[in-house]
Parts: structure tokens; sequence; C-alpha cells
């Protein structure tokens, strides 16, 4: 049986962002600079190629250690994967403060760092990349917060608008036209609501109503009959719902199914992923439903590569360690003196990574290849393969 506290802890809140991958609060993101000249040094394809790696570490928090351990492991994965290039990768640990990180950025840039990847906190990654304005070196973060992208500094972590343009474009392929949108009051809810308003937006489809909680039970079962009215009376194609909190999700799908508002009325589709932790796929509410996978078969054979190297499973964000450094491989494994600047780095071919292809974008954003899931029978199936290449017209 699940149930849920009456409020919703913040530890507990805390904890669904770091699981999720969702960024903190960002300070003044840096300004856009791709209009003018590149920003990065062009380096010696022939020579190693030194790379910084700022990751967690003595943060006193296991599993923020735990996630440093595996993107570190990851990173030297990928450089050990090297196809033609020479990886020197250096790894430098931080807390989650803003000063630890912008230390370590200088004693890798003092050391001769041509490139830094990390650190994993919105607010950290934009003060790092400022600091690394004068040294002209890019700053490929871990985050997911597009508010810090831009000039030196891209998000690395899986954005929310990806996934709700995945899902919304594949929705509107599929005829549904007219969207209700669910969402949390607290701020990874607002962003997610302003991706899923603009995917909407961006792929001819209608936003036909909105429904806001708070991170309680009472708040949730307020907007239920209003939903319930949309989806019976024909009014809406699909309901998209944020839903980042770990408590949320099965509270309001399973009230919602109380209600008798099944995808067999209106579409769900969930901006997180509905089959993690395991437990989920049993819940009534979300069978039916729709969310965004990563390419399945790489993510897979980089777990078992990663527990045959390292005895543990990898976290689930260690995968952009590998990516990170997998991109400067790539390009400097072909020969290209941009490996590092952001005319490599935002090449249109984009690159492929642990969890499938993926590119930079010249605003310091990403654009990331997943698949379109449902739940079936407690069972996760693929309904719409992750593209293994960036053809034209693909994406954004």
């Amino acid at each position: 049986m699940y149930t849920i506290a009456k409020r919703f802890t913040r530890r507990a809140a805390q904890a669904g962002l770091l699981a999720a991958g969702i960024a903190l609060a960002a300070c003044q993101p840096t300004s856009l600079g791709s209009s003018g000249p590149a920003i990065g040094p062009q380096i010696n394809p022939s020579e190693p190629v030194q790379v910084a790696m700022l990751v967690p570490g003595g943060t006193g928090n296991p599993d923020l250690d735990r996630l440093g351990r595996s993107l570190a492991n990851a990173g030297r994965m990928a450089a050990a994967d090297a196809d033609g290039a020479k990886i020197d990768l250096r790894i430098y640990t931080a807390t989650p403060a803003e000063s630890s990180a912008v230390s370590a950025a200088e004693r890798a840039a003092s050391e001769g760092a041509k490139i830094i990847i990390g650190p994993l906190f919105a607010d950290s990654a934009n003060a790092v990349g400022n600091a690394m304005k004068d040294n002209n070196l890019n700053v490929l973060s871990f985050s997911n917060n597009t508010q810090i992208a831009g000039g030196n500094v891209y998000v690395l972590g899986n954005t929310f608008d990806n996934i709700a343009n995945r899902l919304v474009s594949y929705g509107v392929d599929q005829g549904l036209k007219r969207f209700l949108m669910l969402y949390e009051n607290d701020a990874a809810g607002q962003v997610g609501a302003a991706a899923i308003e603009s995917a909407i937006a961006q792929n001819g489809a209608t936003l036909s109503a909105r429904q806001q909680h708070a991170l309680s039970q009472e708040s949730i079962d307020a907007i239920i009959p209003a939903v319930t009215k949309a989806a019976k009376g024909k009014e809406i194609d699909a309901i998209f719902v944020t839903a980042n909190q770990q408590a949320v999700l099965p509270y309001l799908t399973n009230q919602l199914n109380n209600a008798g508002v099944t995808s067999a009325d209106a579409q769900m589709m969930g901006l997180t992923r509905w089959d993690i932790p395991a437990a989920r796929l049993q819940l009534p509410g979300v069978q039916g439903g729709w969310f965004a996978l990563p390419d399945t078969a790489m993510q897979q054979q980089f777990a078992t590569r990663y527990r045959s190297a390292y005895g543990e499973a990898p976290h689930d964000l260690a995968s952009l360690g590998y990516d990170g450094v997998a991109a400067i491989a790539a390009l400097a494994g072909s020969g290209n003196r941009n490996a590092v600047n952001t005319v490599g780095l935002t090449r249109p071919a984009g690159f492929t990574g642990v969890n499938g292809v993926f590119r930079l974008r010249p605003n310091g954003t990403n654009e990331r290849g997943m698949a379109v899931a449902t739940i079936n029978n407690g069972q996760v199936v693929v309904i719409d393969p992750a593209p293994r290449s960036f053809r034209r017209g693909f994406g954004f």
C-alpha cells in the first residue's frame, strides 16, 4: 500500500531533487557569446589533452560522495575508451559550496587544464563559469538547469525541455492536440511547467488547462475534481504531470485512478522517470502512461562494464562523467584542434554517450535522443525507440 505523510518533508523533497538530477537555483547566468569569437583554446590533437573534472567529495554526505566517485570512475572509463586521443584526466573534489568549486577550478586552470567538466550544482557551475572567463576555458557542468547555460557554460544533464519536447512531439504525431498540465508549486515544478508549456507551443498543440498544487495531500485532492471533469468530458487529449517529488507521483496518479481517470480517457505522461524506483511499475495510476527513457541498451552495457571494473553499480548520474570526457575524446581523436572550444563542442552531428546520442547547442543547453516508453501490466514497454543519430529536422 502506497501512502504519504500528511505533509511532504523538506528532506524527502531534497532527496527527490537529487535523485532526479534537478539542479538547485542558480546565480546570474554567464552572458551568451555565440555570435562572438570561439571560446576556449585550440589544442594539438597529437598531444595529451588535459581535462579537469570537478566532482563532489569530502561533503560528509555519503550519497553525494558516492556520486562523485561514480562520475570520476565513469570519466576514467571514457578516457580509457578514447580512440586515437590521449586524455590526461585529472580529478578535483569540491563540496557543494561555490567557493570550494571555484577554488578547485582555479587550481585546475593553474595546472594546465584546457577545459572543466563539472561541477554538479547549478550555482557552483555558474560561479566556476564566471571564474574561468579570464582563463578562456569552457565549463561542461553536470547540471541540467538551463538558466546557467550560455557563454562558456554548458549543461550536460538531461533537461526538462528535452523530455517535454520528446513526449509532446510524439503525442502530436499520435493525434494529441489538447493538453492539461499538472505541476507542483515548488521551484522544480515551475521549471518543469515552463518546459512543458514551451514544448506544447513549439509542436503546435494547445495548453487547454493547467492545475498547480502544493506538496500536500489536501492540495492534490483539491485539483482532482477539475482534472476528472476535463478528462471525462473529453475536453482534453492528454494530461502532462511534472510529479518530481518522490511521494507525489504515487499519490497523484492513484487519486486520479480512484476518480476513474486513466490513459483511456486522456493520455497520461510524465516529466520524470516512472520506472524508478521499480515499485512504481505496480501503481495502478501509471499503467498506460508515457515517459521518456535514454537508450536503454547502451545504458545497460555501461552499467555492466562499470560493475566489472569497480565492483559496484554506477550512480544514476554517472553517465554524465562519461559523456563529457567522451565528447572531447571523439573530437581530439579525429584530429580536431577545436576539441575544447565552442566550435568543436557544438558540432551538429553531436556525440554518442552512455545514454545515446547527444549534442551541445550554441546557447549552452543540450539535446538528447530519448525513447518513449509506457507501462503495461507492470512492465516497461518502449513504444518509440531512441534515435541513434541527429538527422535533418530532428530536435529543436
